[in-house]
């Protein structure tokens, strides 16, 4: 078995069980503990489990506290963003948009142009657009209502997403690493990853503080984002690996 199907085994089964020990999983894995314990310092340092005596649980959320509280932090950044965000789409556009504090900002931008096709499963977002007089056409995704966000999730969601498509899914997630596009929810990792199955293009708005960042769950590898807007450079790690991937990084100020 290769390291990463390993630690990927890993932390399929701290994801399932909360918590795991360094005995049970050298049993399932019928591997050494001292392996055991590598793969957990590995998955540690890159911020997908917290070590304790003995074995490993699922991390602390970090930056991803309730929704309400999210919508004031960094709030400028997130209007620059979604400033320059929304000058990169014209009438006419469909865009699928996910719930988040910086796509909501993004929405209050659009919303002052005209005639744009959204496909969104954020209460929120459905609103700002469909009370602008804009001439938006507002399609809300059905599913599991979550009142944290005012967004719906579930298996339903992503089978609705699924009945659309559009030119392009306009997204905002957790964590930006080499890997890939992360979240801290696995219902909203499904969400986003539907959009982007659905859409010709795909455009990422996130302020600096979630670059070069991890997070639990996968949303989709770089090579499947076409544009990243953002407030800052990311560092250069990150920017080599969005170099590798072809991913256009637009700087709101710039």
């Amino acid at each position: 078995m290769r390291p990463d199907e390993r630690r990927e085994k890993i932390l399929d089964a701290v994801r399932l069980n909360q918590k795991v020990s360094v005995d049970e999983l050298a049993d399932t894995l019928d591997i050494s503990r001292e392996t055991i314990r590598r793969d957990l310092n590995e998955l540690a340092d890159r911020g997908l489990v917290r070590k304790i005596h003995g074995g490993a649980i699922l991390p602390d959320p970090q930056g991803e506290g309730a929704f309400a509280a999210r919508l004031t932090e960094r709030a400028a950044e997130k209007r620059a963003i979604a400033r320059r965000a929304g000058e990169l789409f014209q009438p006419g556009d469909t865009l699928f948009v996910d719930t988040g504090t910086t796509t909501i900002a993004f929405a209050e931008e659009i919303s002052r142009r005209h005639g744009l096709t959204v496909i969104t499963n954020s209460l929120a977002i459905a609103q700002i657009l469909g009370r602008s007089g804009n001439g938006h056409s507002i399609y809300l995704i059905g599913g599991a209502f979550s009142d944290d966000a005012s967004e719906t999730l579930g298996p339903l969601a992503v089978e609705q997403i699924g009945s659309f498509h559009a030119e392009h899914a306009v997204l905002t997630v957790g964590a930006i690493s080499a890997a890939g596009l992360l979240d801290y929810n696995v219902e909203e990792s499904r969400i986003a990853l539907a959009m982007i199955r659905q859409a010709r293009r795909v455009t990422v708005l996130a302020d600096d503080s979630k670059l070069g960042r991890q997070a639990l769950f996968p949303v989709a590898p770089l090579r499947q984002v076409h544009r990243l807007v953002t407030n800052a450079a990311p560092n250069a790690d990150l920017a080599l690996a969005l170099d590798d991937a072809a991913v256009e990084v637009i700087l709101a100020n710039d």
